[in-house]
């Protein structure tokens, strides 16, 4: 059973149903399945082997679709890069993954054969029409032959390189297998509280090149439709839903914040919408309550990582009704094991906890990534003996339900987005007028966590908060920027002289019951 199969098979069953809608666009489940067929060919004839990566960047569009189920069909590796990533950014990702290949669409960062890390680039494709030395997407595909490829994929075939930053800033990219791809479809059909079905839309507002993007082929191998949206306004989506007729939608908590605070909320029409699942950072127990009573109850929510390539625990919209119901103290959950995953909490040990003891999150699996590609000591310390270990920190209850607890390092989730303080710290660094900087998470309201620099200047120095944000902005992509900085004379070290990022945490997160948010 493959990809390619199961779009053959739609393409059969649910011919000129609309596959993918974005703005005016309509592509039916026929005509992806014979563009996808088209390009890879395409591709396969440019010389690209099984294996080769090819690179995306671009806002949501339907070829991001297509793109994914070319390359499903002819073995090629997907590397996506966030559209938000600066040129810097794009150049450490290009550099690290050697694409033969880089396919650019709306709001890519503009760069050519010469900029820094793409000489191994081959060919460029741009999907909106071609300009100095990109050839045009519409012409790749047009040359394209439509026979189909015999390929079925291995199990531990690469498919996707998902790339994040790592603890360190560094570019790291997980690998994600066929075989972990298809678990990952597996787990997230089965685990539907309402599968969706022929005719029903899945709104997809997140950059489908990351997390989003997950739900796209389970709702494909479905024949439901996936709604294209370029980026989040909440009074323009809450006037789409009745006349998209949307069934479906995934959200990260701050979107779901955003919909809250947005006064069209009291009288729009979410009649049609069967599901709202949430995920990719935690959300506060009393913003779920109120989701729950304004929005309506059809709220899920799952944990995962790029490293566990889909969801590994799950609370389900009955669950949540249980919790409002019975169990409020379950809302702070992120729920229980899904599919085949087995989760345990650990100690220092190895030991599995009890009776809520804190330990860490280790999970195994089909869909456990193949590790960090080119980083064969970064993967040696998350994979052991068979077990992911996320460097989350959790307890888990009598009944099974688990609930994040820290971040055994300092990672923050903004927005759904994940940032590494030493990144930004790094970046810094850069300004003249940074003597030392620390980099933590505060509670936020809309973001669930934001951005903050804790900053000593240099003597006589005399750089603004502002200053230091634009800066920032200036070098890295905005949700990784600082959205607040204060001010210290110095900052606090330990015993070994190093900064106490936990001690200059702690006073923001005074009162809070968990240092997630």
């Amino acid at each position: 059973m493959t990809f390619a199969y199961f779009l053959r098979r739609a393409a059969r069953y649910w011919g000129d149903n609309p596959a993918v809608l974005y703005r005016d666009r309509v592509l039916t489940y026929r005509q992806l399945d014979k563009r996808s067929t088209r390009l890879a060919n395409a591709l396969l004839a440019l010389g690209l082997t099984r294996g080769d990566r090819v690179a995306i960047q671009a806002r949501n569009c339907p070829e991001i679709v297509e793109i994914e189920c070319a390359l499903y069909k002819a073995g090629l590796v997907k590397a996506a890069l966030n559209p938000r990533f600066t040129a810097e950014e794009a150049s450490d990702v290009v550099e690290n993954c050697t694409p033969r290949v880089m396919i650019v669409g709306p709001g890519y960062t503009r760069y050519q054969r010469e900029s820094r890390g793409f000489g191994c680039v081959e060919h460029f494709f741009a999907i909106a029409g071609a300009e100095g030395q990109y050839g045009a997407y519409e012409a790749l595909i047009d040359g394209g032959a439509t026979t189909a490829i015999d390929y079925v994929p291995q199990p531990d075939d690469l498919a996707v390189l998902h790339f994040s930053s790592g603890s360190t800033g560094k570019i790291k990219a997980a690998m994600q297998s066929y075989g972990n791809r298809l678990a990952s479809m597996r787990k997230m059909i089965l685990g539907m509280d309402r599968p969706a079905r022929p005719g029903d839309r899945l709104a997809l507002i997140g950059p489908i090149t990351h997390a989003s993007g997950m739900l796209m082929q389970p709702y494909l191998f479905l024949g439901a439709t996936l709604v294209l949206f370029e980026k989040f306004e909440p009074a323009h989506f809450l006037a789409e839903v009745p006349r998209l007729n949307l069934t479906h939608v995934f959200m990260v908590p701050a979107m779901i914040n955003l919909l809250l605070a947005e006064p069209t909320l009291a009288t729009a029409d979410l009649s049609c919408l069967k599901t709202l699942a949430y995920g990719a950072a935690p959300m506060a127990p009393a913003r779920i309550r109120e989701a729950w009573e304004r929005i309506g109850p059809i709220l899920s929510q799952g944990y995962g990582a790029s490293e566990s390539t889909s969801g590994v625990t799950r609370l389900s919209t009955a669950d949540h009704a249980e919790a409002l119901a019975r169990h409020p103290e379950r809302l702070a959950s992120c729920g229980r094991a899904m599919g085949e995953t087995e989760v345990r909490v650990v100690n220092e040990r190895g030991e599995e906890v009890c009776d809520d003891e804190i330990g860490e999150l280790v999970i195994r699996g089909e869909d456990v990534f193949q590790g960090y590609w080119g980083e064969p000591g970064l993967t040696s310390e998350v994979l052991v003996d068979g077990w992911l270990h996320t460097g989350d920190l959790a307890r888990v209850d009598a009944d099974g339900y688990l609930y994040l607890v820290d971040r055994k390092k300092d990672m923050i989730i903004s927005g759904g987005f994940n940032v590494y303080p030493t990144e930004v710290e790094a970046t810094l660094y850069q300004h003249p007028d940074v003597m030392e900087a620390c980099v933590i998470s505060v509670p936020d309201e809309t973001w669930g966590e934001s951005v903050k620099a804790v900053v000593a200047l240099w003597p006589g120095r005399q750089a603004s908060a502002s200053e230091l944000i634009g800066h920032c902005r200036a070098r890295i992509a905005d949700y990784k920027s600082p959205r607040t900085v204060d001010f210290v004379a110095e900052l606090p070290k330990n015993a070994s002289g190093k900064l106490a990022r936990k001690v200059v945490r702690e006073q923001y997160w005074v009162g809070a019951s968990r240092r997630v948010n």
